[in-house]
């Protein structure tokens, strides 16, 4: 990086960025638009969008690039290339194709000699991001054709200029644990978002159209050798049905018909049980227009089973 006025300016451009995004997340707490990213926030009276087309994104006001970003996933296709975790716990991003010269994999050379903070954007659905600030450069790894990234602690207070040494303070081992527990929600994330998209962000039983009131529920579930975090695993449901489905005091038959617990059916309770639980036996389940994003029929099998054991 540059050293006087262009250091500072470079600096408070950075911390203009993450104060955007932690301003926008409150917002968008799931995923950000590409819309609002692109474009980005005002400073000394110029606009900084926080990407472009190229996935390592360098604006004109800055020395070294301020955003890596990953490709969303769409279902049934494969990404580019998979961001996954190094031996030694830290994301591995991939280079700019295979140059190890290419002006964007210097860039990101640079952000690791001079200790620079960036922002990930993780793609979850087509035009939709999840951002991770800070994040450093911890080293080059030629071989992979990747850069090894950390996660950092976000700052207290952007308000004033940003000490890019105060960014970078925790332990090795903190890193690491941050970059795991990151990428984990992350992928979660990216989860809900697709899951919740291909349900056009209505529940599936009762079609509340909510997004604040939707979860996304594994159909397996996660830890199951085939619960895999896949729109066809997912079904959107709002908060009521997802703890019923997870509790068995609901399932869904082979052939996408909602089914209450025996029990639960004949109860006597009040409105909120006949309107919210009993009154949708036996009614079919909302699924997503496009085939291969509708539930699979052999995990909705297997966990019919443990709906009818656990009954």
């Amino acid at each position: 990086m540059g050293i006087g006025s262009d250091s500072t300016r470079d600096a408070a451009v950075r911390a203009a960025a993450f104060a955007f995004l932690r301003d926008q997340s409150r917002q968008y707490p799931n995923a950000m638009p590409w819309t609002v990213l692109l474009a980005g926030f005002r400073h000394d009276g110029r606009r900084v969008p926080l990407v472009s087309q190229q996935g390592i994104f360098k604006p004109a006001v800055c020395d070294v690039p301020l955003s890596i970003r990953t490709a969303p996933v769409v279902e049934g296709r494969e990404r580019p290339y998979e961001d996954e975790l190094s031996d030694d716990g830290l994301l591995l991003y991939r280079y700019r194709g295979t140059d190890r010269d290419h002006v964007e994999n210097e860039g990101l050379r640079r952000a690791w000699h001079t200790r620079t903070p960036l922002v990930y954007l993780y793609g979850v659905a087509p035009g939709w991001y999840v951002p991770a600030w800070p994040v450093f450069i911890e080293h080059d790894d030629p071989g992979a054709l990747a850069f090894a990234v950390s996660v950092g602690r976000q700052p207290d207070d952007l308000s004033g200029p940003l000490s890019l040494a105060s960014l970078h303070t925790e332990s090795a081992d903190v890193r690491r644990y941050a970059t795991r527990t990151t990428l984990v929600r992350l992928h979660q994330k990216a989860f809900s978002a697709r899951v919740l998209r291909a349900y056009g962000e209505r529940c599936a039983i009762c079609r509340l159209r909510h997004r604040e009131l939707l979860d996304a529920a594994h159909i397996l579930p996660d830890g199951h050798p085939r619960g895999r975090p896949v729109v066809p695993n997912g079904l959107a449901l709002c908060t009521l049905h997802h703890a019923a489905f997870d509790r068995n005091v609901l399932g869904v038959t082979p052939d996408l018909m909602v089914e209450i617990r025996l029990d639960v059916l004949h109860e006597e309770d009040g409105p909120m049980l006949r309107h919210g639980l009993q009154g949708f036996h036996q009614s079919r389940l909302l699924v997503p227009r496009s085939p291969v994003l509708r539930p699979d029929r052999d995990c909705v099998a297997e966990r019919y089973e443990m709906f009818r054991k656990a009954g």
